[in-house]
């Protein structure tokens, strides 16, 4: 069984040094690596894909369960997970919940790993 990494605040916009910028410490090697975890799914790479897709205004949760054909508890499961992590932004609007991506977060961990990407 793997190894579970503690649980820590993420929702703050990940703010490191680069990874190639020399070795970095610890905490920011955690932070670093509950991100990545949150993303180590395909269906949440694909939750992501779409949410990234449909642009500022995101989607709603029933319009991804539509979509990857998955259980509403199971998309809601992954949807917490990128949440949790920074990555996901969730605005509710009477019974749905609309889900955007936080692009700011997602530059952030891009850059930790290369800062000369993109």
């Amino acid at each position: 069984m793997p190894k579970s990494l503690p649980i820590i605040e993420l929702s703050g916009t990940l703010c490191c040094p680069p990874v190639a910028a020399g070795v970095i410490s610890d905490a920011d090697a955690l932070e670093v690596a509950l991100r990545l975890k949150a993303l180590a799914d395909p269906v949440r790479i694909k939750l992501l894909s779409l949410v990234l897709a449909a642009g500022a205004a995101g989607l709603r949760n029933v319009d991804l369960v539509r979509e990857l054909q998955l259980t509403d508890a199971t998309i809601s499961h992954h949807l917490g997970q990128l949440s949790r992590a920074g990555l996901l932004s969730a605005v509710h609007q009477g019974a749905s919940t609309y889900y955007a991506a936080n692009r700011a977060a997602l530059g952030a961990l891009m850059g930790v790993l290369d800062p000369n990407c993109c």
